[in-house]
């Protein structure tokens, strides 16, 4: 294709993040959204627990701002978390005005209370289903809209620079046709990498591809140490790692081991409703089975929880569970720790601007350092909205000219049939998760992260041959992604050496606030890692 497209302004990520930026930005011009699947697919539409906002006045936002930095463990960017809980209770109006319907009592919203939160605040939708009403409700603003165009089923495979500046991007349909974009800026909106372990909460879209990226163009990132395993994913053998919500244990549950114990008041006297660290540490712990490798059943229990609906409470977990014979009321829910919400990610300022001029980043991509150590239970939503508005914002401040993306160069033909290559890249992605979930998951040490380095290595060779003689394809520049997110993941943790929130190591397992209080930052292209104070 000869021809260059032309946009305004370049989106990459169609949950919250992206969709509030870009209508932010319509208004001023023709904006782009690039999503990998449908509109819907998203981390955002798998969001069920809710929203956590402050819309009770002053002392609420200021109980708001003190459980954010209290769970961040120490490492809360204090502005960035101000900015949350300041601007939230406006960006959800705003929302709701725009269409989103939470539920509700009559005219009151509806709030439960998730896990470190002081209070009840947590807005929710049809249940379990938040994300996807937030979801839906800004597509359907978005779609209204004659500015916004989307290009769905289209990867993303490059970042064009040009006179220092982010001057477009190649685009990969699914038929395998590439086109190159040329933009006045680019805000990467591209969600987490959860596919980076085994077990994840994450769709198979979230693969890491902003990051990686925002990486290649010359971005740092930071605080890539600090992934997020939630504590209670369903398992079951063969059955996917599906979320079972923290407002369960908002509205009651228990944790129990195999002796029927409910064992958190031996970790912390918040019991469940501790910090997820905490408490996907303690279920890791009480699924440990006396041999190595061996494990033993943990539960989430709410056959004692009365007075509340539960089927009507949670329609979607209650669904999904009846499909494997099992019941909230009745049984039991056996439950494992699962990779669920990547706290690092591009480093930007308050308004989403990175270190490459015409690059911003918004929502889970992204490290402002909101979340410090370990995110607050559902403020991501929140992020989402807050700091989609700032980037859509300092794009327009910034008012970055039109350059020259210059011409694609000519795609390569493979030379290797499809059905092989994927079975190598099956293959390379396999030895990746076991890597990462035994060297890089709830629990770490200097040789494992050493030995997860060591594979990483490996899996970059490896994916060479394949990228050297097959023509550029979906399922290969998510190998790559995550082949990249993942030593990013290795790197940062192997540098810090204390256990604080989400990064715990077993030969160093204290806080070091006097070396540590500070955020990791990594430079992709000098593989270089320094900690700086926010």
């Amino acid at each position: 294709m000869n021809s260059i497209a032309q946009t305004d302004f370049l989106v990459i990520g169609a949950g919250v993040a992206g969709l509030r930026a870009a209508l932010e930005l319509a208004p001023h011009g023709l904006v782009l959204v690039v999503t990998k699947e449908a509109v819907r697919e998203s981390n955002t539409h798998y969001a069920q627990g809710g929203i956590a906002v402050a819309m009770e006045g002053s002392e609420d936002v200021a109980l708001h701002l003190e459980d954010t930095i209290v769970a961040g463990d120490g490492l809360v960017a204090h502005a960035a978390a101000e900015a949350l809980v300041n601007e939230g209770p406006l960006r959800v109006a705003e929302l709701i005005e725009g269409g989103a319907n939470f539920d509700r009592e009559g005219d009151t919203l509806l709030r439960t209370r998730e896990a470190a939160h002081s209070r009840p605040r947590i807005l929710h939708a049809n249940g379990d289903a938040t994300g996807a009403e937030i979801g839906r409700a800004l597509a359907e603003l978005a779609r209204k809209n004659a500015n916004i165009r989307f290009a769905e089923w289209t990867t993303v495979t490059n970042l064009v620079i040009a006179d220092g500046y982010v001057a477009g991007a190649d685009l990969l349909d699914r038929d395998g046709k590439l086109e190159r974009v040329a933009t006045r800026a680019v805000l990467i909106a591209a969600g987490g990498a959860g596919q980076v372990y085994s077990h994840t909460t994450n769709p198979a879209v979230a693969t890491g591809d902003g990051v990686a990226l925002a990486a290649r163009a010359g971005a740092e990132l930071a605080d890539m140490e600090f992934y997020q395993f939630h504590p209670t994913a369903l398992a079951l053998p063969g059955v996917p790692a599906f979320l079972l919500s923290e407002a369960l244990r908002g509205e009651g549950a228990y944790l129990r081991n195999d002796r029927g114990e409910r064992f958190m008041e031996r970790y912390d006297k918040r019991l469940e409703l501790a910090p997820r660290d905490v408490v996907a540490r303690a279920v890791f712990r009480e699924g440990m089975g006396a041999a190595p490798g061996e494990t033993r059943p943990v539960y989430l229990d709410m056959r004692h929880v009365a007075g509340i609906d539960l089927h009507k409470r949670f329609p979607g977990i209650s669904g999904f569970l009846a499909q494997h014979g099992l019941d909230l009321h009745r049984n039991q829910i056996p439950i494992r720790p699962a990779a669920h919400y990547m706290m690092g990610g591009i480093r930007i300022d308050l308004d989403g601007r990175t270190n490459v001029r015409g690059l911003y980043a918004a929502g889970e991509a992204a490290c402002t350092g909101l979340h410090g150590a370990n995110r607050l239970a559902s403020n991501s939503l929140l992020e989402g909205l807050v700091f989609g508005a700032r980037a859509g914002r300092a794009i327009l401040a910034d008012g970055l000219p039109q350059t020259n993306a210059g011409q694609r160069e000519p795609a390569k033909q493979s030379a290797m049939p499809i059905e092989p290559i994927e079975t190598i890249l099956g293959a390379i992605l396999r030895e990746l998760h076991q890597r990462m979930d035994h060297c890089a998951g709830l629990v770490r040490e200097d040789a494992g992260l050493r030995e997860g380095l060591a594979a990483q290595a490996r899996c970059s060779v490896k994916l060479n041959e394949p990228a050297q003689v097959s023509a550029p394809s979906r399922r290969l520049i998510e190998a790559q992604s995550l082949c990249l997110v993942a030593g990013a993941i290795l790197r940062s943790a192997l540098a810090r050496t204390e256990s604080r929130g989400a990064h715990f190591r077993a030969d160093y397992p204290q806080r070091d606030d006097a070396h540590f209080r500070k955020h990791s930052v990594y430079a992709p292209q000098q593989d270089a890692i320094r900690f700086e104070a926010w």
